[in-house]
């Protein structure tokens, strides 16, 4: 059989690039502004920050802020020379021309990241001729949500330098009084908190934060580099039981309706927990302490069921019980000896834990279904649609569906879409020390019912936000805005009914407790109203399919483009003088990595070859392995690979994908690769099952071949897998480190992804167009050539190639391009010095 053999040497040593926090010399941020005014519970911030080049030279100015997640750019400029330039929103597929082009050149365009929990991050950059001054000016808006009976305001300053002029003026106005207001972050620790100032008065309140360049760098998070954190302003308003505080226009209005003191509803709650394999560890730690927490603070008259899941369903008792305190220490003696192991079925846990609401309907009680889990489903019904579909018919909008996503392995798109179908939401619970107060806190969101079954009815209105709800909490908020009918105020007649206890109850005008109307001015209401509509467009378009969801998004991108609100349907481009380069800012949402396919394959094969999070299950595999013709003859060589898992011996390489890779051994030096070209043949598929060494041979074809050198075996064994399967290039369980591939799903393809994970906190991904960091809470995205830091992992991205050291670990990632399609190729460059390593690329 004739081959071609290509022999690839690769020499070098990783280097690294020195980075260096702007210099005061290079160019001067003398001042910087944050304006936030909060109207209604409205916010809209204004960032101005001021920069002047030092330099006899003309040098690249840079604008690096973080914006809360929930908010929506409106407004970017930059004033330079007497002229302005201003961003301009369009839709994505517009902008995507310009940001595809700008990523080709590898330049940095749109580079746009989730920061954390609450934060995103903006950054541009332009260049200002030498002793030119140049003011950027960010506006973002969003509507306060009302969590744990209270609004928070987030202002995060991070200029990086100590500021001359740094103010930050906060003007709140609520015309149903403000009952409280405070401050709080690490930017009002230590010096800090002598350069806040708070005024209340009734309907306004004031906060002014003017620190001192030395007061800049002394509090928690401050530095010689100035200051580097949050300052968070905390109030609520003045509440009643009546129908709530409805400001109108002429010809928009927002009602916010929160009464208080209503008697608490009697709930029937349902946990699902996850102890699949991946909850291991700390999670499954943090897991049974909220768990503990959260049944502690059962009312009585609360009745509760517990569901433990990982390929199987573990009930503690198969019906819902009363929460008395023999139950209780029976609940909490089960939470504390759960344990991981196992895959994931996530399909019949959330059927039997509906099962069990749908058995205890409880008049005048409130039913809540609660998963947590950390993967995707890899056992019993996998199918992402079939699951939603049997959830929704399970459930029929009886309750509502709260899923947790622990981690960034999970499909959260997937939970999102779960949640939104049953009127409930999906929350990500952030590995962090303190998942377990994550949890905990999340379940305080929703602990105290005090009224279900909520309509909300106008008359006189139209073109409404959502207007049911199945469930209000203690301590939320239900916001509902909508355009006044003929513009007339006077036949506009709002009212809401909906069941306290066991009761039907009314709000309406005729309260007397209801406190009088306020008309404010029209613009803000209806930018109420359009950034309320937005965002649950958005929400409604993740749960349709076919032309119900493209009419939506349509309405959707064409109120964010009339309104100028850059959402996941809009991109700002960011214009700048003539002859630099166009930013094109897109908008992050949580969730956003593309599905990953998840095949179902043998649990013995994958343990060897498929990466963890895969979360694969027993069975019969539909991921094969094959032999090319002639190599496997005999049984005994398939029952080696299923008894053995690791090829012992020397270690298997992968190389160049559609290539089998040889070892080679020079003269005094150790291995290198050489991809040996493969002749297209028709392979024979070896079925190999945990209970059989019997062959089956199939003619399919290859999509993605491997061969690997196996004990007294003269020539390698060759598997080829079917799919986008997601392969295990490396584990240093002594090191905490793994390296797993996401295969395309080309013929002859290869790597489309490459995630590299050190401990439980560090994070990388690296596909054909970007890398992805996720340090503890901080997500990055980026798009151009750089030095990247993840805690102990370094990455250097160049033209074609990625470098990546941790450890003794080096390993460099080509990315290859063939007719305009890229793919990733992995080489290792240096063995971790540790004898105890596997995977693909490790023995």
């Amino acid at each position: 059989m004739g081959r071609t053999v290509v022999k690839i040497t690769l020499i070098g040593l990783l280097f690294a690039l020195a980075s260096t926090l702007p210099n005061k010399d290079d160019w001067d941020i003398y001042s910087f502004h944050f304006n936030s005014t909060v109207t209604s519970r409205y916010a809209t911030t204004v960032i101005t920050s001021r920069v002047a080049n030092r330099m006899n030279e003309s040098k690249e100015i840079e604008f690096h802020v973080r914006i809360p997640k929930n908010a929506f750019i409106s407004k970017f400029r930059m004033f330079i020379d007497g002229q302005v330039y201003d961003g301009v929103v369009k839709a994505k597929e517009q902008a995507q021309q310009q940001y595809t082009e700008a990523v080709s050149r590898g330049e940095s365009a749109g580079l746009v990241s989730s920061v954390g929990r609450t934060l995103e991050e903006f950054k541009t950059s332009v260049t200002v001729a030498a002793h030119k001054k140049v003011t950027f000016e960010l506006t973002y808006e969003e509507l306060m949500k009302r969590t744990h009976g209270k609004y928070e305001l987030q202002i995060h300053a991070r200029p990086m330098q100590p500021v001359r002029d740094f103010k930050v003026d906060v003007y709140i106005h609520e015309e149903a009084g403000i009952s409280f207001i405070n401050v709080k972050g690490g930017l009002s620790t230590k010096d800090l908190a002598n350069a806040i100032t708070k005024t209340h008065a009734d309907k306004q309140a004031w906060v002014y934060f003017y620190p001192t360049v030395d007061q800049q760098k002394m509090c928690d998070s401050c530095s010689d580099q100035g200051m580097n954190g949050d300052l968070v302003i905390i109030y609520d308003v003045n509440r009643d039981n009546g129908l709530g505080h409805i400001k109108k226009s002429d010809r928009y209005f927002v009602h916010h309706f929160a009464p208080s003191d209503l008697p608490r509803v009697p709930k029937n709650v349902v946990f699902v927990i996850d102890q699949s394999g991946s909850m291991s560890g700390r999670k499954i730690l943090q897991t049974r302490t909220a768990l503990i927490h959260i049944l502690n603070d059962l009312a009585e008259d609360d009745h509760f069921g517990l569901i433990t899941f990982d390929g199987n369903i573990l009930h503690w008792k198969r019906e819902l019980v009363q929460a008395n305190s023999k139950n209780l220490e029976s609940a909490k003696n089960f939470a504390s000896n759960i344990q991981a192991r196992g895959s994931t079925n996530i399909n019949e846990a959330v059927l039997q834990g509906a099962r069990m609401l749908n058995d205890h309907s409880r008049e005048g009680s409130a039913s809540i279904l609660i998963l947590l889990t950390d993967g995707d489903p890899t056992s019993g019904v996998t199918n992402l649609e079939n699951i939603q579909s049997n959830v929704r018919q399970a459930i029929a909008g009886k309750f509502p569906l709260y899923c947790l996503g622990f981690g960034f392995d999970v499909d959260f798109k997937f939970l999102e879409k779960m949640s939104l179908q049953n009127n409930g939401v999906a929350r990500r619970i952030y590995e962090d020390s303190d998942a377990d107060l994550q949890l905990k806190g999340f379940y305080e969101e929703v602990a105290t019912p005090l009224l279900t079954d909520v309509t909300m009815i106008y008359v006189g209105g139209t073109n409404l936000t959502q207007t049911n709800f199945s469930q209000y909490y203690n301590g939320s908020e239900i916001v509902v805005a909508g355009e006044i009918t003929d513009n007339n105020i006077e036949t506009f007649t709002p009212q809401v009914v909906a069941i306290s206890s066991n009761r039907r109850i009314i709000f309406s005008k005729s309260n007397k407790t209801v406190e009088s109307t306020g008309t404010v001015s029209d613009d803000r209401i209806q930018r109420v109203w359009a950034y309320l509509t937005v965002k649950q467009l958005l929400d409604k378009e993740l749960q349709l399919s076919g032309p119900e969801k493209e009419k939506v998004k349509k309405e959707a991108l064409e109120l964010s483009l009339k309104y100028s609100f850059v959402t996941p349907l809009t991109s700002m481009v960011v214009t700048k003088p003539p002859g630099e380069n166009t930013d094109v800012l897109h908008k992050p949402k949580e969730g956003e990595t593309p599905q990953r396919w998840q095949p179902r394959v043998d649990h013995k094969f994958s343990r060897q070859y498929l990466a963890p999070s895969s979360r694969v299950s027993s069975g019969i595999s539909n991921t094969r392995t094959r032999a090319v013709q002639g190599i496997l003859k005999e049984k005994n060589i398939g029952r080696q690979v299923m008894q053995q898992h690791t090829p012992r011996g020397e270690r298997g390489e992968i190389g160049h994908p559609g290539a089998v890779m040889e070892q080679h051994t020079p003269r005094g030096g150790r291995g290198y690769l050489a991809p040996v070209v493969l002749p297209d043949v028709q392979p024979a598929v070896v079925h190999l099952s945990r209970d059989t060494t019997t062959l089956e041979s199939t003619d399919v074809p290859v999509l993605h071949r491997f061969l690997l050198k196996a004990e007294n075996q003269t020539v390698p064994l060759c598997f080829d897998v079917s799919g986008p399967v997601r392969l295990k290039l490396l584990h240093y369980p002594s090191r905490e480190l793994s390296v797993n591939g996401e295969l395309d799903s080309v013929t002859n393809g290869g790597f489309s992804r490459i995630f590299i994970h050190v401990k439980d906190s560090q994070h990388v991904e690296i596909d054909t167009n970007w890398v992805t960091v996720r340090d503890g809470q901080t997500v990055t995205y980026y798009t151009g050539q750089d030095r990247i830091t993840a805690g102990s992992v370094t990455v250097i991205v160049r033209n074609n190639e990625i470098d990546v050291a941790t450890g003794d670990m080096r390993m460099v990632i080509i990315v290859h391009e063939n007719n305009g399609r890229k793919i990733l190729w992995p080489v290792l460059r240096r063995h971790p010095s540790a004898n105890n390593t596997d995977g693909l690329l490790g023995e």
